[in-house]
Order: C-alpha cells, then sequence, then structure tokens
C-alpha cells in the first residue's frame, strides 16, 4: 500500500501499490508521476527553497513558507492524488 501524508511543511510518499507487477503497475506509476512532477514544479516554476528526499518506495518534499504558486502546486497534487486513492482505494491510504 502506499501511505501518502500531506503536511504544512512536506509531502511524503511511501510504499507500493502492488496492484500489478513490478514495472507494470498503473496505480504506481500515477502516483510516481504526480509526485515527480510536484517536486519538478515547485522547483522550476516558483522561488520556493524545496528538499526532496528520496529511496526506493519513497519520496519526501520539504517546503517552508510556500509562495501562493507553490501552494497551488501542492493543492494540485492532492487533488490528483485523492482521484487516484478514490479510484484504488485498496492501494493508497492518504494520512
Amino acid at each position: 500500500m502506499i501511505e501518502i501524508t500531506v503536511r504544512p511543511d512536506h509531502v511524503t510518499v511511501n510504499g507500493h501499490a502492488r496492484h500489478g507487477p513490478p514495472g507494470e503497475d498503473i496505480v504506481c506509476a500515477a502516483v510516481s508521476a504526480l509526485t515527480q512532477t510536484l517536486a519538478e514544479s515547485l522547483r522550476a516554476l516558483t522561488a520556493d527553497a524545496v528538499r526532496i528526499v528520496e529511496d526506493n518506495g519513497y519520496r519526501s518534499i520539504w517546503y517552508r513558507n510556500l509562495s501562493e504558486s507553490g501552494k497551488l502546486l501542492v493543492d494540485s497534487f492532492f487533488i490528483g492524488i485523492c482521484g487516484i486513492a478514490d479510484s484504488y482505494p485498496e492501494c493508497i491510504k492518504i494520512l
């Protein structure tokens, strides 16, 4: 199961969906794409200070004092993640 935490100072994504074989898991791919897009968008589209920690099955994006653009990006990430969690509740847990 993928556990997702969205806090005022960070977003953490941890685990694997186990919806399909490794390399073919559409739930993992969708969550990974949204998480990577959030990290890269915060870096490319804002001046916000961002720190990213990554490991196999784990990614944490840390930030402080987000700009309005940064907040919008995090909100957009959360909307996308909630949509995936609604479709695959057995694979994703939002904490």
